[in-house]
């Protein structure tokens, strides 16, 4: 459920569909959001900066069972300028609830996610 914010439509879309893809681990719902140049970032272990592409992400995500019940994430802040946009959120993966920073940008009246930087705010530290 989204708490706090109102987003512009096609980017509440967005969101909402990045938070069901992760929840239910969806790995092509995922590929219809991100654009073709996604990068996802994070500081793994040993404060050694990671980083992976699409195609990476995609099956990461759809290699996993779906959780039970509905998404839950929270949105933090939004930032839109014209046909980019800055979404932080909280969402939980069990068993781990991550602050993610979206970076999205419209083409049309398209959303695409292009980058994401993440940390794991409460739960168990990332083996990666």
């Amino acid at each position: 459920m989204m708490d706090g914010m109102t987003l512009d439509t096609g980017l509440n879309d967005a969101v909402q569909r990045y938070c069901a893809a992760l929840h239910f681990c969806d790995g092509a719902a995922l590929e219809a959001l991100c654009d073709a140049r996604f990068l996802m970032h994070w500081v793994g272990k040993n404060d050694i900066a990671q980083a992976i592409d699409k195609a990476a992400f995609t099956a990461r995500v759809g290699a996993r069972a779906a959780f039970p019940g509905e998404p839950v994430f929270e949105v933090l802040s939004v930032d839109v300028d014209g046909n980019i946009a800055q979404v932080k959120l909280n969402v939980t993966v069990p068993p781990r609830v991550y602050t993610d920073q979206l970076g999205f940008f419209r083409v049309g009246d398209e959303w695409r996610l292009v980058t994401k930087l993440f940390r794991v705010s409460s739960g168990p530290a990332m083996e990666v």
